[in-house]
């Protein structure tokens, strides 16, 4: 990949807590413009909640989120405005619209209708069966269908970052190729840069650049994806591999 520019999102001393609960403790990541990032861990280790914290869908008590130098905004809307997207983990599609209904509405932050358009048609050339199913019904759709909706419904707001939560879970093998197939082109060809967050350890260090293990809510490791591919703990932990 290129050179990268620089930081592109810093995320110092991050404290997250659900009621009495510490979710995340002293988090501190970076990404530079360009990169596929990631951040493993087991269930419950934090991961969704530092992708919602970021996304201003959570709200944090200690810490500073910065994007391109500038603190991001408060409020989900803005943060979206600000260039920073979220592709949920259940995927979240509105099941009683259309694939165009959704994918329009993930354009709410555009105006200019031109734009919008050159936009999906970017999504259909990505995901051709949506174009093909443009009309039908969201919730009629396979779950591997609804994930390529739900990423395609985030490109529409043509974020700068890309933030995805589980986005393999749940789908067969085959659409789980398609959907890291497709993290790679548009990192690639778009340069868009990335924060993944995913269960699929071994499939995930493989396209990152960089990655971050999380463990009850701290930071463990971090390393080049190929690094810590390789780390005897993170096979053990995370790949099935035996210590």
């Amino acid at each position: 990949m290129d050179v990268h520019a620089g930081k592109f999102l810093e995320v110092a001393d991050l404290d997250v807590h659900y009621g009495g609960i510490k979710a995340l403790h002293g988090i501190n990541l970076h990404i530079d413009e360009g990169e596929i990032v990631a951040v493993i861990g087991a269930n419950g280790a934090g991961k969704s909640t530092l992708l919602r914290t970021i996304a201003s869908v959570k709200d944090y008590e200690h810490g500073e989120i910065k994007f391109r130098g500038a603190r991001l905004p408060k409020h989900s809307h803005q943060v979206v405005s600000a260039g920073v997207t979220l592709v949920p983990e259940g995927r979240r599609i509105f099941a009683s619209l259309s694939v165009k209904e959704n994918l329009l509405l993930g354009a709410y932050s555009q105006s200019d209708k031109r734009r919008i358009a050159k936009s999906m048609e970017h999504v259909f050339t990505l995901f051709p069966v949506l174009k093909e199913r443009q009309n039908q019904v969201g919730g009629t759709l396979s779950g591997g269908e609804q994930q390529m909706l739900a990423i395609g419904r985030a490109l529409m707001s043509e974020p700068k970052l890309l933030l995805l939560d589980e986005p393999s879970l749940g789908l067969a093998p085959m659409v789980v190729n398609l959907v890291f197939d497709t993290v790679i082109r548009l990192n690639e060809e778009i340069g868009l840069t990335i924060l993944i967050v995913e269960q699929n350890a071994s499939m995930t260090l493989e396209i990152c650049d960089r990655a971050y293990v999380l463990d009850t809510g701290r930071v463990t490791l971090e390393g080049k994806g190929y690094e810590l591919l390789s780390d005897s703990r993170v096979q053990a932990s995370y790949l099935g591999v035996g210590a």
